[in-house]
């Protein structure tokens, strides 16, 4: 399809004075502009950042669980009351079956040792170390999710302070025609050719013009202030935007995967994982683990006090194997595998309705695009009209009425031209979205 670039300058009467853009005497900044400073001021966008580097560490905490761990224990007892064990008396040549309390040991234990241990094989968590990969990638999709939701939000809210200027051009433009018509209509009612209700029917088109230039003015500021929030800056800001708006005919975007597909794609590769990783979970795990230290003991009572130490230390190997857990596992592997199933249906469904939805965003912009061609025409036949009618009315060939329905249709006309590029804008715009292409 042709490229379409239309280019609104807005130059048809200058404007009375600079009463809403301020733009002579503030910065003026682009499209471009608001979404550079939204990327690096947003707080939601910080947010998302930081998730991204809270799941590194994560991944990076996970890891280290394959690392030997080294620790120091030391422990001191003593002992009030020795603890009792029972002797057998056979040992002593006592009858069999009978037993004899005795107390061992010294009142003073003291142990220090180093306890390592490093897991050989242990399926978990390496497949926890994969799991914690796939959770960096859905928070980098949705700090691209966030962000293209900005750049969205952005776009509409300057495509709003465009149509409220554009609309802000048509009504001074309006009240500029007024103003000659009321002077005109002032003379001829001096001159008794014109009756003093032309002249109030004619204020009060003045009056309304004006109320509706207010509500603009604050429905601009309103504008204004919202971009300031989605771009971090203070409310204290002064800038202006773009007062042409320009759009174009991109109906042939290069369809790519929305954010929204490859999230529901990436937490299948999570699901998938995690299924994986209950399998393993009846694997066997084998560590590697051992000690090396002392252990004191000491005697208070005279003539015989003593405080010894004796080296001690091992090394072995530990191998944990789940027999039966009582169904657990079986359990959790069938839900899994319900999620999985339940996720590739959300994918198929997620894409069939964003195939709909860009089908009727096409439909849209084509609709919108000849709206804005045909309402252009409408403009300017309208024009054409008003102004001969107020050549007719200074020939008393039409009368006050005529020349207010011709106004009327004239604004009637400039509403219609902007709903349109509205309409336009906002397709376009969804469009892009849509097609994975609003972020360049």
């Amino acid at each position: 399809m042709k490229l379409l670039k239309i280019k609104i300058g807005i130059v048809l009467l200058l404007l009375t004075g600079a009463e809403v853009r301020d733009s002579h005497a503030q910065e003026i900044w682009s499209l471009d502009k608001c979404i550079e400073t939204a990327v690096s001021n947003n707080k939601k966008l910080k947010l998302e950042k930081n998730n991204i580097e809270i799941g590194k560490e994560r991944t990076s905490q996970v890891k280290a669980n394959l690392l030997p761990k080294i620790k120091i224990e030391t422990d001191y007892k003593y002992f009030i009351e020795l603890p009792y064990q029972l002797m057998p008396m056979s040992v002593f040549g006592g009858p069999e079956g009978k037993f004899k309390e005795a107390q061992f040991g010294v009142p003073h234990n003291i142990n220090a040792n180093v306890q390592f241990a490093l897991p050989l094989y242990n399926p978990q968590i390496k497949s926890n170390v994969e799991m914690a990969k796939i959770g960096i990638e859905i928070a980098e999709l949705k700090y691209q999710k966030s962000e293209e939701k900005l750049f969205f939000d952005i776009s509409n809210l300057y495509y709003n302070a465009q149509i409220l200027l554009s609309q802000m051009d048509f009504i001074n433009s309006n009240l500029k025609n007024s103003d000659k018509l009321h002077k005109n209509i002032k003379l001829l009612r001096e001159q008794q050719l014109a009756m003093g209700t032309d002249v109030d029917k004619v204020s009060l088109q003045i009056l309304q013009l004006k109320a509706k230039k207010d509500v603009i003015k604050s429905k601009y500021n309103q504008v204004l202030n919202a971009l300031k929030v989605l771009m971090g800056v203070s409310m204290d800001q002064q800038f202006s935007i773009e007062p042409n708006i320009t759009y174009k005919d991109l109906t042939e975007y290069t369809a790519k995967p929305t954010l929204d597909v490859k999230l529901v794609e990436t937490k299948d590769k999570l699901l998938k994982r995690q299924l994986k990783t209950i399998k393993k979970s009846q694997l066997p795990s084998v560590m590697l683990y051992g000690s090396y230290g002392a252990i004191g003991y000491g005697y208070d009572k005279s003539p015989n006090e003593f405080l010894n130490f004796y080296s001690m230390g091992f090394a072995g190997i530990k191998a944990t194997y789940k027999l039966f857990d009582g169904n657990i596992s079986k359990r959790k592997k069938n839900i899994k595998k319900r999620e999985i199933e339940n996720n590739a249906l959300q994918l198929e469904l997620l894409k069939d309705q964003n195939n709909l939805l860009i089908k009727n965003a096409d439909l849209k912009i084509e609709i919108a695009r000849k709206t804005v061609e045909t309402s252009q025409s409408q403009i300017d036949f309208a024009r054409s009209i008003y102004d001969k009618t107020i050549a007719q009315q200074k020939q008393g060939l039409a009368s006050i009425n005529d020349v207010l329905m011709a106004d009327n249709t004239l604004r009637q006309a400039q509403q219609d031209y902007i709903s349109s590029i509205i309409e336009y804008l906002k397709a376009d715009l969804e469009l892009k979205k849509l097609s994975g292409n609003i972020i360049k």
